[in-house]
């Protein structure tokens, strides 16, 4: 559990709505009666949520901020169901995304997909894996974008199935959990490993920040407010209203 708070029987009879929301949030609560522990408070869940809800916490704990090889990385995330990250070194496991992020992906990928119609570029939109190899770097970040554009898997997919190459535009759909990893760690690897365009989508504010890159810096940035209409810094002819990104 995450937490476990200590009440007496008073507090519970005089605030049993609040403990039982408290409760029902993943947290336990030991009612004590005359000084000492009587019954404990806890959330109920089936034998099968319980079974998931510990194997799950038990490989995040495992695995999650573990400093590992590429290697290591690899064979760990080919015996796991999780949705793992390993970035500068290090494995992030990600979280499920919520609803509002899956309306705002929807809406990217037929927008992105529209734009490409007829041309040689996919768009692909999470789980997908990418290894990004940074500039003079052998060990490369792999990275779950939200959604990509790529303009060479004709010629880049491995005999495997996975694609090995360099997206040309990457999306990110910002949580509260993953801001200043999209921010800096996901922004200063799509930069030095040769993506000309990143889109930070912020649903809480509802903004798109818009990176250029060229020559492994930062040529431009722009954000775009709810109302303006986006247009790509690489991408001839590619506008978005942000109107139409943020509609649920």
């Amino acid at each position: 559990m995450d937490t476990t708070k200590i009440i007496t029987a008073t507090e519970l009879k005089e605030n049993l709505g609040m403990y039982l929301d408290y409760v029902t949030q993943g947290n336990e609560a030991v009612v004590t009666k005359n000084g000492k522990k009587a019954v404990r408070l806890t959330p109920y869940v089936n034998e099968i949520e319980q079974y998931f809800t510990m194997k799950e916490r038990a490989l995040d704990y495992q695995h999650g901020g573990k400093k590992v090889s590429y290697e290591e990385f690899m064979d760990i995330y080919q015996k796991t169901e999780l949705r793992m990250e390993f970035i500068n070194g290090e494995i992030v496991i990600l979280d499920s995304p919520e609803v509002y992020h899956q309306d705002i992906a929807g809406n990217l990928y037929m927008i992105l997909r529209r734009f490409l119609k007829g041309s040689q570029g996919k768009v692909y939109f999470a789980p997908f894996d990418v290894h990004f190899f940074k500039q003079d770097l052998s060990v490369p970040d792999v990275m779950q974008p939200d959604l990509l554009i790529a303009f060479d898997a004709g010629e880049t997919v491995n005999e495997r199935g996975r694609y090995m190459g360099t997206p040309a535009l990457c999306v990110e759909i910002i949580s509260k959990s993953t801001r200043p990893r999209d921010l800096l760690d996901k922004l200063n690897t799509y930069m030095l490993s040769g993506v000309h365009e990143y889109w930070i989508v912020d649903p809480y504010h509802k903004n798109v920040l818009v990176y250029s890159f060229n020559d492994y810096t930062i040529e431009e940035m722009t954000t775009y407010k709810l109302g303006d209409m986006l247009t790509s810094f690489w991408f001839k002819g590619l506008q978005v209203s942000t109107e139409e990104i943020f509609a649920h």
